[in-house]
């Protein structure tokens, strides 16, 4: 008898403990590890690649790209890429794709190639790109103009539709500077017009313009039911849309209401007792009718990432929270090896078809659930990210950070497009010399990113609480730089005395202009010195290792970290060093009135050293861009 209990006791200590460790990682890790090695798994040994191109994939690989820029870990992108490669064979062509098909869930996972031909600038995944680009310029559409779900469903648009093409339409667009800007906002204005119920906000999942379907109403062309998926599509391909829609577009105020409509129906239809949400939204009395996983995430995700990036007003995030909440309790579960599960998801509802979907209630129900569908796992990661960032904390809401784009304006020839483009370190770079993961580090803290394209004054620096100045020009760099002037250091020098927060990244003095960037600095306390130190020989990492002691102001977690080939700063007045190594102060602050200065000679951050796929993992630069963004927002007011 004391054998048993011994031996029950002694399972129930590993059950706890394998959960345990399962809990050790944030939800968003554990996730993204089932669906990078516990999905597709199969004979071909290829886990988390799907067997067929699908729309799925690309759900779970965009989820992946973010799990890559809000850790900095560079198995993510490597899970990108080899997803990718695995569909294009020795000649460059896709193994699996036939354009004929116009399937607009096909386009879907071309995001992924978006994603690597930015970050590699490999022509083979711009090549795939352009050819899903040439899907939508001959995919068939309705008299309106709104693209058909696919070819085999004629003259209909689902709401699922919009998440399958309008993000891939919108990023290209963005990319390649193709103008399609009034056709992106069409697809979600024609697709609410017609689906949308006036009393309840909802939308119905699909719309005939035909009327001839068996599931059409004969006046309106809707289908029956409000099914949350496809709720939840349309809401992830707003804000995924509106990540790349220009902000100066007239139209983009369109995009935004209609996600707050949405929303305000999303947060009415929520469940009181679970804070998830139905699989038929507006019938939850109705039996078999269940709380359903996928929906539920996508709401989470669609409404704290609209909060977060001032879509959606900031009363939503108790709807996120709510909803968050009772993911954790009804979803997300830990099996017996530690592994972390994802339940609940259905696995497919559709309209028409063979056999015939009727998109009755009762065909709803007939659909069944799946554990670790891709589906719901997707969104759930992202879901997970956008809450664990909430939870974290956004020291940046409500507040800009502003990066330079006037004394740093280098410019060439466009390899994208046909005209020029300015370069080395911008926010939308994403090679080696962009601040792109800068930049989502900043966002991922609540705050907003822009540029500054013309000469610092009063007016243009009022709405900005940081703003980064990095690795001014020279004649050699620039036909016609613009170099630091007396105004231009009073009217920063003022702006800073007000409460501004000023990050000044210079160069060594072979790659930047210090002598009239030192007027700047010198108001401060503080000089770039015209020196190089910290040279790294045939990518030697060690030879640019700095070590950050703990109780360090800034840096908080991070404990090692690479620079290379900086100017050194020489301190007077108030200014401090920050951050000393080999008898060189290498980073300084300095208190000037109401505001702070953040020096270091060297533009430090860009994605080469923080993204994860150069540096040795000893080094600690992500974490260390993590403390010093979270430090500088916390440095500030808002506005």
């Amino acid at each position: 008898m004391n054998f048993r209990i011994l031996v029950i006791f002694v399972i129930i200590l590993i059950a706890f403990s394998l959960s345990a460790l399962g809990q050790a990682k944030p939800v968003s890790e554990q996730l993204a590890d089932t669906a990078m090695n516990r999905i597709w798994v199969d004979a071909r040994n290829q886990p988390g690649i799907p067997p067929k191109w699908n729309y799925e994939q690309g759900v779970i690989l965009k989820a992946i790209e973010q799990m890559w820029y809000a850790t900095g870990d560079a198995k993510y992108f490597r899970h990108i890429q080899k997803g990718m490669d695995y569909w294009i064979d020795e000649n460059g062509n896709h193994k699996d794709y036939h354009l004929e098909e116009y399937n607009i869930d096909h386009v879907t996972p071309a995001t992924a190639m978006l994603t690597l031909f930015r970050a590699t600038g490999n022509e083979k995944y711009r090549k795939m790109a352009e050819m899903f680009r040439s899907q939508l310029k001959t995919h068939p559409r309705t008299n309106e103009g709104g693209f058909w779900h696919k070819k085999i469903y004629p003259y209909q648009m689902w709401l699922d539709g919009l998440y399958m093409g309008q993000p891939f339409y919108a990023e290209y667009s963005s990319i390649f500077g193709e103008d399609n800007w009034n056709d992106i906002a069409n697809q979600f204005v024609w697709m609410e017009k017609h689906s949308r119920d006036a009393k309840t906000g909802l939308l119905y999942h699909g719309w005939d313009e035909s009327k001839q379907q068996k599931w059409a109403d004969k006046t309106t062309g809707r289908s029956p039911h409000v099914w949350g998926r496809a709720m939840g599509w349309y809401a992830m391909g707003l804000v995924d849309t509106l990540e790349h829609f220009p902000k100066d577009h007239p139209r983009r105020g369109e995009l935004i209401a209609i996600l707050e409509r949405e929303a305000a129906a999303i947060e009415k239809y929520q469940d009181k007792a679970t804070g998830v949400w139905y699989d038929i939204i507006d019938l939850p009395e109705r039996k078999p009718n269940y709380i359903e996983s996928s929906c539920s995430a996508m709401f989470v995700y669609a409404i704290a990432r609209g909060v977060r990036e001032g879509y959606l007003s900031e009363r939503y995030m108790k709807v996120a929270a709510r909803g968050w909440a009772g993911i954790k309790k009804e979803f997300i579960k830990v099996n017996a090896q530690g592994n972390t599960d994802w339940e609940g998801t259905v696995s497919v509802s559709g309209l028409g078809g063979n056999p015939y979907r009727d998109g009755s209630f009762e065909y709803y129900m007939t659909e069944k659930l799946r554990t670790n569908d891709a589906k719901g796992l997707g969104p759930a990661i992202r879901a997970a990210l956008a809450m664990e960032s909430y939870e974290r904390g956004w020291p940046g809401h409500g507040k800009t950070v502003l990066l330079d784009d006037f004394f740093n304006h280098e410019v060439r020839k466009s390899k994208i497009t046909a005209g020029d483009e300015a370069w080395h370190y911008k926010w939308d770079e994403r090679p080696d010399a962009g601040y792109y993961t800068l930049g989502s580090i900043f966002r991922g803290y609540g705050a907003r990113i822009s540029s500054l394209s013309s000469a610092p004054n009063a007016a243009n620096l009022a709405g900005a609480s940081v703003y980064i100045i990095v690795d001014p020009d020279t004649d050699k760099e620039t036909a016609k730089p613009n170099f630091v002037e007396p105004q231009h250091v009073k009217a920063i020098a003022d702006w800073v005395k007000r409460g501004g927060v000023l990050v000044m990244f210079g160069n060594d003095a072979q790659n930047a202009e210090l002598d009239r960037f030192n007027t700047l600095a010198k108001e401060f306390g503080i000089q770039f010195n015209k020196d190089r130190k910290f040279e790294v020989i045939n990518n030697d990492y060690k030879m640019g290792g700095v070590d950050i002691a703990a109780g360090n102001e800034i840096f908080t977690t991070a404990r090692k970290i690479f620079i290379k080939e900086i100017a050194s700063l020489s301190l007077s007045g108030k200014a401090r060093a920050v951050v000393t190594a080999r008898g060189d102060n290498v980073m300084a602050v300095a208190k000037y009135g109401k505001g702070t200065v953040f020096v270091l000679g060297d533009p430090w951050l860009y994605n080469e050293y923080v993204d994860g796929r150069r540096l040795p993992p000893e080094f600690e630069n992500f974490k260390a861009a993590q403390d010093l963004s979270r430090w500088l927002l916390g440095q500030t007011k808002r506005k």
